[in-house]
């Protein structure tokens, strides 16, 4: 099996579950989010490659994160150290983005950190608002710059800068330089639902 089909049999997986957890069917899913129900069966049985803008409207209403569709079920005795060679990456069909998971996977903690590469001149909008679960969230820019709208508010990112916020509307990121962008995104939940412990989740 290749990357891609382990990561969609994976992303499969785990909303299967995070919807059996929440006692949800396919069409109050399909309800709740915006998304088709043919597009989250396709998404359930391995069948597609979603892209982030639609995996983050289902973490939305799941109340969890777009991080945790990528992360293990939480479990006490998951290993708190993640090896670089063993972090999941997955590409956004979409944009060319790619997202690499830091945190060890399962193991319980309320904050969660990711690494992002933007592509030069790529976009990626995630038009999700109101969240069942509050999301709190950090960008620190590690190389390259980005322009990060939330809402109606738009900042400039540079090397070095770090942004707060809290992922309660529409957020845009774009990248209008001639190179790729490195940033790392730190999460916490207020609490996750369909999970033991609160834990962990970003875009």
């Amino acid at each position: 099996m290749d990357q891609t089909s382990a990561l969609n049999a994976h992303l499969a997986g785990r909303l299967r579950n995070l919807r059996a957890a929440n006692g949800l069917t396919m069409d109050a899913l399909a309800e709740r989010t915006g998304v088709s129900r043919s597009m989250i069966s396709l998404i359930e049985r391995g069948e597609s490659s979603p892209t982030a803008a639609v995996l983050d409207r289902l973490a939305a209403g799941l109340g969890v994160t777009l991080a945790s569709l990528f992360a293990e079920q939480d479990s006490a005795d998951a290993s708190p150290l993640a090896r670089r060679a063993d972090q999941r990456v997955w590409r956004d069909p979409d944009s060319g983005y790619t997202r690499r998971n830091l945190s060890a996977p399962g193991f319980v903690s309320p904050i969660e950190l990711v690494e992002v590469v933007l592509p030069p001149g790529a976009r990626v909008a995630y038009d999700t608002g109101h969240r069942a679960a509050p999301v709190h969230q950090q960008i620190w820019i590690i190389e390259g710059e980005i322009d990060l709208t939330l809402g109606d508010e738009t900042h400039h990112l540079a090397t070095g800068d770090c942004l707060s916020m809290r992922l309660d509307r529409p957020t845009i990121f774009r990248n209008h330089a001639d190179r790729p962008a490195r940033y790392v995104v730190a999460l916490a939940t207020d609490g996750r639902a369909g999970s033991a412990p609160p834990r962990r989740g970003a875009p």
